[in-house]
């Protein structure tokens, strides 16, 4: 099994995240996700262990969010 390598292109994380390369380009220009430009034509990588960060906080977000806005399920408490 080859390892993860240690920076990752938008697309890589885009594939990992399931989701598209112009979403994972708004997170890194926004500042949401860490990422470093290389060379002049600006070829964006993402280190592997920050995209991992990345997915903490959003599952410890998310842990806060479920929190604070509990899910009430409105066929179960009509019945």
């Amino acid at each position: 099994m080859p390892e993860t390598p240690r920076f990752l292109t938008l697309a890589d994380v885009a594939e990992l995240l399931n989701t598209s390369s112009a979403q994972v380009y708004a997170l890194v220009r926004r500042g949401e996700l860490p990422a470093i430009k290389l060379g002049g034509r600006g070829q964006w990588r993402v280190e592997a262990s920050r995209l991992e960060e990345f997915i903490q906080q959003l599952y410890k977000e998310t842990e806060e969010f479920v929190s604070e806005h509990p899910f009430v399920d409105t066929e179960t408490d009509s019945q």
